[in-house]
């Protein structure tokens, strides 16, 4: 009956414009590119369409905010990119999942020769491991960030920070104890001893631009460019000639 229609302008009918025009964005964004862009790289694209053979592996979050490609002016074929909530990697045998999955094929298959662990300003994953209770009605998510709470407990037991910067330093140090599992992997663990490959924690701060890395030596985050590259990859042991 007419006077149980619901307006024209009831949230399920604007939820269905907006998810339409997301949809038609991606859509007109792949015409674009493969009238405008694909035929410039076409020669790129052809040597790239049997084989690939990245140098650097880019472990980053999920955030849409966060475009590796974009940040580091990369080409396609360059960045071998595993992406997940909080940039996370689990220590090896805890669970073999997509993340060391792909850590074991970058190295052992494709031979890559740098591994970054990029963390962000502003993440909702670590806002979470701050905030718990904000997981409730998420309990995957919830399980995953147990594998930032080794940094949750760091920042807790000896930072003594006021809490308008925890957020940046809990940033900081997840990315530490990332690389710290990221080590417990057996083909990093080898290719580091070898000399073979270098491990590097960056955070990216989404309004300046500005990436600051890890410093294993002094322990400490350093703007990149200002000075020599701080470097987070241990002593190899065993360096090859």
């Amino acid at each position: 009956m007419p006077g149980n229609r619901r307006p024209a302008d009831s949230k399920s009918e604007k939820n269905a414009a907006s998810a339409a025009e997301a949809l038609d964005h991606l859509v007109d964004g792949f015409l674009r590119f493969r009238q405008d862009v694909f035929p410039q790289q076409q020669a790129l694209f052809k040597k790239l369409a049997h084989a690939q053979s990245p140098r650097a592996m880019f472990i980053t979050c999920a955030d849409s905010r966060i475009v590796p490609e974009l940040i580091t002016q990369s080409e396609p074929g360059d960045l071998f990119v595993t992406r997940n909530v909080g940039n996370v990697v689990p220590p090896y045998g805890q669970m073999n999942g997509g993340v060391s999955t792909a850590i074991e094929y970058a190295v052992a298959a494709l031979g890559v020769q740098h591994i970054i662990v990029c963390g962000h300003s502003d993440c909702g994953a670590m806002k979470a491991v701050l905030d718990p209770a904000t997981l409730e009605r998420m309990p995957t998510v919830k399980a995953w960030l147990r594998h930032a709470e080794v940094a949750k407990t760091v920042v807790a037991d000896n930072c003594g920070c006021a809490d308008h910067t925890t957020l940046g330093v809990l940033t900081e140090e997840n990315v530490v104890a990332q690389l710290d599992h990221l080590r417990t992997h057996p083909s990093v663990a080898s290719r580091l001893a070898a000399g073979q490959l270098f491990i590097h924690g960056w955070v990216y701060d989404i309004e300046s631009s500005e990436i600051k890395a890890y410093d294993a030596e002094t322990g400490e985050f350093r703007q990149i460019g200002d000075g020599p590259l701080p470097m987070a990859t241990p002593r190899a042991r065993y360096p090859q000639g």
